[in-house]
């Protein structure tokens, strides 16, 4: 009987119903690393920024309408603690049998792990609970990869809608507080309150949706394409989770601002492009594809969408 009960339970922590659409602790190999999904229901909102809005870059407009679906989506930053399970893959020998009710149905040993930095990658900054930096897109989407063969759960990088989306929390103002950046030191590390160095995650005030530090500590890969006339080209009059799907390796979106930046680069509709002056110091030659070495204020943040795609087309979200 004793047997039964763990093995019920570990079936639990291993694949969570999308039946039921709630918050979860997404254990690895029933151990708690922290990995709490939030739920986010699927909505319409404005994304972008208005004309009138103060400091925005013309790169945010024009607004349009976006519908989203649901999705789970990170509390917190992915960290450290975390990241370098995927950088050692000693736990890949114990990837559990595959389930029946499982979303993803792939072997670990299959999924390419990133090198082994020749520095240290939190450059004296921190790791036991601070968020992890400096991998590129394709490093993240490796990561997002090998934590979905390990839990059975489909996880990969939002698209810059749904990053927009998450943050704003049916806001409309810059910021998911209000208008004043002045109350910015409540919510976000930047620039004026850094100390010139992320910090832990989830020590300031989050939005209404329970998400910590989407406005600044560490800027976050999403998967789309960075194009300045993106949202102009929109032929619709609302357009159904939209995703840039990038051609070429750059550039490519991040988000929300970090503890290097201006305040208004934390606004939820501030873009960034990432560049090949990123590995600028990268001695190796070729550069190396899973880290920047000039981007210490890169991260990211994970998604799980409720509606879980083909084999296909997961792929295509972890190998583009």
């Amino acid at each position: 009987m004793k047997k039964t009960f763990l093995l019920v339970l570990f079936s639990f922590c291993f694949s969570y119903s999308q039946s039921e659409f709630i918050g979860y602790n997404q254990l690895i190999l029933s151990k708690n690393y922290n990995l709490e999904m939030v739920p986010i229901k699927g909505g319409e909102f404005l994304m972008g920024s208005p004309l009138y809005e103060k400091n925005r870059l013309a790169d945010e407009g024009p607004v349009r309408k976006v519908k989203i679906d649901s999705f789970w989506m990170a509390k917190y930053e992915t960290t450290w603690n975390l990241y370098t399970l995927f950088m050692a893959r000693e736990l890949d020998n114990l990837q559990q049998p595959f389930s029946k009710n499982s979303e993803v149905n792939i072997d670990v040993d299959g999924v390419s792990g990133a090198t082994t930095p020749y520095v240290e990658m939190s450059f004296g900054m921190g790791t036991e609970g601070y968020p992890a930096i400096s991998m590129t897109q394709l490093a993240a989407k490796k990561f997002c990869q090998w934590l979905s063969a390990m839990t059975g759960n489909f996880y990969r990088l939002p698209t810059e809608a749904e990053w927009e989306y998450a943050c704003r929390a049916e806001s409309e103002s810059p910021y998911y507080f209000g208008n004043d950046s002045n109350d910015l030191d409540k919510y976000g590390w930047y620039k004026n309150n850094s100390n010139n160095k992320y910090q832990k995650v989830g020590q300031k005030l989050p939005n209404k949706w329970g998400l910590y530090d989407m406005h600044g500590n560490v800027s976050e890969w999403t998967l789309d394409a960075y194009d300045t006339s993106f949202y102009s080209n929109s032929k619709t009059e609302i357009d159904n989770n939209p995703y840039n799907q990038p051609e070429k390796l750059y550039p490519r979106v991040v988000r929300g601002g970090s503890w290097k930046s201006s305040n208004y680069r934390l606004r939820s509709a501030s873009r960034q492009a990432s560049s090949k002056q990123w590995k600028k110091q990268d001695p190796q030659i070729p550069r190396s594809k899973w880290w920047h070495t000039d981007a210490q204020f890169v991260g990211f943040r994970i998604v799980r969408p409720f509606i879980t795609p083909t084999a296909d087309e997961q792929n295509k979200y972890w190998n583009n």
